[in-house]
């Protein structure tokens, strides 16, 4: 069908298949049937409907069938009938080079639909595969794409789509720094001073942002302090707005507007058929059909219908979990890689590394914002802190149960819960870079330390979402390594400590894992100064030993160890539970499985930096047994 010489059927087909592109397990069996090499021509069907069809085909292949599937459409040759189609409808975006431009009955803008298709796949591929990013770079498609950005006042949805594919051909791609001269910058900010206040300008605005500073090396060093503090302006306004009453807000918005269809339709049902009854009684005229029918399309039915409430809360959301996204890169130094943020979990060398780095004032975590005083002032003048803590809370209850009953908004749970996680995460970065001033003080980090208490033990029961796990569990582990290193009281009763490690230990996720041992370590090495709390680290002591010594990760077993270390390391209190646990013996009866664990599963299994923390530790195990040993030594 799709070679047929009628465009209807080739539309037809097109449309068909795009809709069975969204069952994933259908995909293999079109990737058989070289489903990329039969789409691409159809990119620059003569036809305006086929090539729209097409496109949002080929898009639904890439968003749905992953990492592996974009990698097979740039080798299949898709980024060469793309970048023409783009360049095309760019030309046709001023000229009328592609005629019709519009449908008289729809007003429907072909091209401008067309180019929105093209740039979602050049997103999707571009964010899987260097290689379409590297062929971005060459067939100069930037000015392409900021062409189609120009119409952000006329046409949102497609300047959205465009800045999401601005975001992700601009991380990490310094070959396509020097395009951005100053008139793109300028059509960047044109777009930040827009006033328009719907969700999606907030959307909008926040990616262009998120642009902004991806090509922050183009910035004048004179002009890097207002550029941040003008981002940072986009992202408080993302944040300020309550995601939970919005929902509440728009979803009555929603009721109250499809009642008001309704009623309206039910008039013109009834006049329709008194209408009908008057005429039917007239002889004199002729018999005329029942009310008007609606005409079938088959490719429209493919389209959700249009509920703007719902896509307003949607663009809210993705603003948020954008900005949030942003702020953490900000407070790193190395960006969070697009696995991070996809399979929502970072590695464990990088929470490791962090962890030392923070510790041993490497210089390897940057100032907050890695900017002037003028800039972390601003940070704090947009109380971005104090929102970023009021989206780590749990979403809405009432807003929830709004989602749970609306199959329509129901997906808004996730999203809301992404947000929250991202919350978490974006807490953990700025903990590990900010001073205590800059947080409000002890008393701030104690409420903070309550709050991330109350997220995890308030709930009946323990939670389980593993991406809620790591964000919980990273920021609490932050935020007990800043208390400890400024000798502030923490919050959390040593039960609470053992109950969630002994939860969060059974997680599949091995950075949960890691986190809690490390929550464990921090927490028992500030008891050991304390008195009267042998009982409790002999607790500690024995649990961090067994994830030790039967923990299947190499490397959460090594942080279990570190932990042990930094628990046992001095005070009284800390000899004489270490003595009744029988530490140094367990020790020094574990040394040699865990070289040899190291030898047999070290290179198969672990990158070369985690070797290097591992090493580290094994090296330290030594070093620990031999102190253990002398400090035996010294008491007989």
């Amino acid at each position: 069908q799709l070679q047929h010489p009628s465009a209807e059927v080739r539309e037809f087909a097109c449309a068909s298949i795009s809709k069975l592109l969204q069952q994933k397990h259908l995909i293999p069996a079109f990737l058989h049937r070289d489903v990329v090499r039969c789409l691409g021509p159809m990119l620059l069907d003569h036809s305006l409907a086929v090539r729209e069809t097409a496109a949002g085909a080929l898009r639904n292949l890439s968003a749905c069938g992953g990492f592996e599937v974009c990698d097979d459409m740039v080798t299949k040759d898709i980024m060469t009938p793309l970048v023409a189609l783009l360049k095309e409808c760019s030309a046709g975006l001023d000229a009328n080079q592609l005629s019709p431009k519009k449908c008289k009955e729809t007003n429907k803008n072909y091209v401008e639909d067309i180019a929105n298709e093209a740039i979602n796949l050049l997103w999707n591929v571009c964010e899987c595969n260097n290689t379409a990013v590297s062929i971005f770079n060459k067939e100069g498609c930037l000015e392409a794409v900021l062409h189609y950005m120009k119409k952000f006042s006329t046409n949102v949805d497609l300047a959205i789509s465009v800045a999401n594919c601005l975001q992700a051909v601009t991380e990490d791609n310094p070959e396509l720094l020097s395009s951005f001269n100053s008139s793109a910058q300028q059509v960047l900010e044109s777009v930040l001073l827009c006033p328009e206040g719907t969700m999606k300008h907030i959307l909008l605005r926040t990616l262009i942002a998120g642009t902004i500073w991806n090509i922050k090396d183009t910035i004048p060093p004179g002009s890097l302090a207002s550029m941040v503090n003008a981002i940072l302006k986009i992202f408080s306004e993302s944040l300020e707005v309550d995601a939970g009453e919005t929902i509440i807000r728009l979803s009555e918005a929603e009721r109250n507007r499809l009642k008001l269809a309704a009623e309206a339709e039910t008039e013109e049902n009834m006049n329709d058929v008194i209408d009908n009854c008057v005429l039917s009684e007239d002889n004199e005229m002729e018999e005329i059909p029942k009310g008007k029918v609606r005409q079938e399309n088959d490719i429209s039915d493919l389209i959700p219908s249009n509920k703007w409430e719902l896509k307003e809360v949607t663009a809210l959301l993705m603003a948020q979990q954008t900005a949030l996204e942003v702020i953490v890169n900000m407070c790193c130094n190395e960006d969070p890689s697009d696995d991070e943020w996809e399979e929502l979990s970072s590695s464990d060398e990088s929470d490791l590394f962090m962890e030392n780095s923070y510790n041993e004032g490497s210089g390897l975590l940057m100032s907050p914002l890695c900017l002037s005083d003028e800039v972390k002032s601003a940070f704090l003048n947009y109380l971005i802190p104090k929102k970023i803590l009021e989206k780590t809370s749990f979403p809405n209850s009432v807003a929830l149960d709004i989602c749970t009953h609306n199959p329509s908004w129901k997906p808004l749970i996730k999203k809301l819960n992404t947000v929250q996680c991202r919350a978490l995460t974006c807490l953990h970065s700025i903990l590990l870079v900010s001073d205590v001033d800059c947080l409000g003080g002890a008393p701030a980090l104690q409420c903070l330390a309550e709050h991330l208490s109350q997220l995890v033990f308030s709930k009946t029961e323990f939670p389980k979402d593993t991406e809620f796990l790591e964000a919980i569990t990273s920021a609490l582990r932050a935020l007990l390594q800043t208390m400890a290193s400024k000798n502030i009281s923490q919050c959390m009763t040593p039960e609470q400590l053992i109950a969630l490690c002994e939860a969060a230990i059974h997680s599949s996720n091995s950075s949960v894992r890691v986190n809690v041992v490390s929550i464990l370590g921090i927490s028992g090495s500030v008891l050991a100064k304390s008195e009267n709390t042998a009982e409790t680290l002999k607790m500690i002591g024995k649990f961090l030993l067994e994830v030790a010594m039967k923990e299947s990760s190499l490397v959460v077993a090594g942080e279990a160890l570190d932990a042990l270390f930094d628990v046992f390391a001095d005070g009284k209190e800390a000899e004489k539970a270490a003595v009744q646990i029988k530490l140094l013996p367990a020790l020094k009866e574990f040394q040699p499985v865990f070289k040899m664990r190291m030898r047999k599963e070290g290179k198969r299994e672990y990158s070369a930096d985690q070797l290097c923390v591992l090493d580290n530790v094994k090296m330290n195990l030594r070093r620990f047994i031999a102190y253990q040993e002398t400090l035996v030594k010294n008491s007989t």
